[in-house]
């Protein structure tokens, strides 16, 4: 072997950072380097962060906000919750029977958050329209019944609810969460899809178009 072939130790000296870390060679380095590179590290960081977070609160923020949905309420049949406490009680009810009334349909589980900060004023809406034509229509999922009946209870939830057996109701009306609300018209058509728990004034004006036909 010559000696042009042979690396030369001042060679390795001059290879590039990233090139001496492959190689297993260690170059020195200005600590006023390092520091600028950690700092532009942090700096880039910061903003992918906020970047993220901007993201996501912009999306929990369009969530939380009621979007209106136009055309016919998908027809279902549920039998609702032989419990004394709630309206209509044991009966087999489906939307079609409730045409002429304006409906509001609230899926929910137990163990949904949003669900109890909602409960006592769906209950107290509910109240409120119960004598103006408005049916107000809990359906409940993923829940065993126990855990159903004990969430009536402790809400004091005395409007009609019913479990969606095999899933129908929430496949039919393509819930992406819970809680999640539509209001029907006395025409069978849905005027306002909530996509998270609704604020009551928007849920009155809702009910209240809904009321008009």
């Amino acid at each position: 072997m010559s000696d042009q072939d042979v690396v030369q130790p001042q060679d390795q000296a001059d290879l590039p950072d990233w090139l001496a870390e492959v190689t297993g060679e260690k170059t020195s380095a200005d600590p006023q380097q390092v520091a600028q590179r950690f700092s532009t590290f942090n700096i880039v960081a910061g903003l992918i962060v906020a970047a993220l977070l901007g993201v996501i609160g912009y999306a929990l923020y369009q969530r939380s906000q009621s979007q209106p949905t136009e055309g016919p309420a998908p027809d279902f049949t549920v039998t609702m919750y032989d419990f004394d406490q709630i309206a209509m009680s044991g009966q087999r009810v489906s939307l079609k029977d409730l045409r002429g009334q304006a409906v509001v349909i609230n899926f929910w589980a137990s163990f949904c958050v949003p669900c109890q900060k909602e409960a006592p004023m769906l209950e107290r809406v509910w109240n409120d329209y119960r004598e103006r034509g408005v049916v107000f229509l809990g359906i409940n999922t993923d829940d065993p019944l126990k855990n159903a009946l004990d969430y009536l209870v402790e809400y004091q939830i005395t409007y009609p609810n019913a479990p969606d057996v095999g899933e129908r109701v929430e496949e039919a009306y393509r819930i992406t969460g819970i809680p999640e609300t539509f209001v029907i018209n006395t025409r069978g058509e849905i005027v306002q899809h909530f996509l998270s728990e609704p604020n009551e004034r928007d849920l009155r004006a809702a009910i209240d178009r809904a009321l008009e036909g």
